[in-house]
């Protein structure tokens, strides 16, 4: 019998679930529980698959604390994978620990991966290439080496060093083909389109176009006066201006770029700053002290002055002046923008995500969802939300080695 656990094991390897199944479909021993869950995550029935797994960790005996730690471990990735971000990931630590502690290094590499992904989705590439670090360079097998590079592109992408994550995503196809599993010859693929696809647009003289992720890179050494609307900063070489915390200013500076060299007449920038339909002589005042405000802000980098209409933006030391916009601006942009990724996540996750409150988020996607921009399924806890139309599974859950009996 012990055969056919092997033999489900090294079709799980190979991303065949059906093939695992057909080997260990009526058994309700330890191991063969883990690796239906496996399975089962596989092929996309994500609660069954956390139902079997917690099975088998109970199932394994108190001496065999490795098979635990990986049934741990395949539980964290298909909370990733359904964006559980809720997920305890103590109890991820604790089971990478076992696995390093009885020398079963891939699983172990394993699980610090899904931790890496999980500080990715957080907005947190700094702890996620520590945690990288902390791995140190093992040999791996191809699977997991495609997931280490997805890793590695992943934080290279967020800090706009698209040289490194093309490198990155190259040896991850190239160990994608090794390890001849399609799903993670698809998941390559898909990340490899986000260097591919726009990611800003660019706004000078009055005209739009949009920018690729090298693009957007190749604006940070620009000597171009820079407003950014990712960052809400205006920035020229190393001087960098942050509006963040000022709203009002923020907008009055990306109207003043959008229209440069030309000026922005009074109503135009108190209907931008101040959304006010009809201006009257209390906005103008308020204008006055903004624009004023502004001057004061961005006195290293331009000035702005009065004309017969309203205000133009005179930078220093350059020709140029650029606005970095988003692809999509509308009000609830932050949570379509996760959800591009074509997974489901639940409000919580996207709270996490976003640093906001859950109810705040919440309220953003009932509106998303009366406007037909997102749908969801499930209820309660198990409420999940989409960007239709609905991808496939694109994740191989898949552990590194046989999930076998130690």
């Amino acid at each position: 019998m012990e055969s056919l656990i092997t033999a489900a094991a090294r079709a799980l390897e190979a991303g065949d679930p059906l093939g695992a199944l057909n080997r260990i479909a009526l058994r309700n021993d330890a191991p063969s529980l883990a690796l239906r869950g496996i399975a089962m995550a596989q092929l996309g029935d994500l609660a069954k698959a956390k139902t079997l797994l917690r099975s088998a960790a109970r199932a394994f005996g108190p001496r065999e604390a490795v098979a635990r730690a990986r049934c741990v471990v395949a539980e964290a990735e298909i909370a990733l994978v359904s964006r559980d971000l809720n997920w305890p990931v103590k109890a991820l630590a604790a089971a990478r620990a076992t696995l390093e502690k009885h020398g079963d290094l891939a699983n172990a590499a394993h699980a610090g991966h899904i931790e890496a992904r999980r500080l990715l989705l957080l907005g947190r590439p700094d702890e996620a290439e520590r945690t990288l670090a902390e791995l140190g360079a093992l040999i791996l097998p191809p699977a997991s080496q495609v997931v280490r590079e997805l890793v590695v592109a992943g934080i290279a992408i967020r800090r706009l060093k698209t040289k490194d994550a093309r490198a990155a995503l190259g040896r991850a196809a190239r160990a994608a083909h090794l390890a001849r599993i399609p799903a993670l010859a698809a998941e390559v693929e898909s990340a490899s389109l986000v260097l591919d696809t726009p990611a800003a647009r660019l706004i000078a003289r009055g005209k739009e176009r949009p920018l690729l992720l090298g693009e957007v890179e190749a604006l940070a050494v620009s000597k171009a006066l820079v407003v950014d609307t990712f960052h809400y900063s205006v920035r020229n070489g190393g001087i960098f201006v942050s509006l963040g915390t000022r709203p009002v200013l923020f907008a009055l500076a990306r109207h003043l770029a959008q229209s440069w060299p030309a000026d922005v007449s009074r109503e135009a920038l108190i209907a931008a700053a101040f959304r006010a339909r009809h201006a009257d002589e209390s906005h103008r005042a308020r204008l006055r002290v903004e624009i004023g405000r502004l001057r004061a802000k961005l006195k290293p980098l331009a000035d702005v002055t009065a004309t017969k209409q309203g205000f133009a933006l005179t930078p220093h030391k350059t020709r140029d002046v650029l606005v970095l916009a988003r692809p999509l601006e509308e009000k609830h942009a932050s949570i379509l923008a996760l959800l591009s990724d074509g997974e489901p996540w639940s409000s919580s996750a996207l709270a996490l995500a976003l640093d906001t409150s859950a109810r705040t988020v919440q309220r953003a996607l009932d509106e998303l969802a009366r406007s037909s921009k997102v749908q969801s399924f499930g209820h309660g806890r198990a409420r999940r939300w989409m960007t239709p139309p609905v991808p496939g599974f694109p994740t191989g859950l898949l552990l590194p080695g046989p999930l076998l009996k130690t």
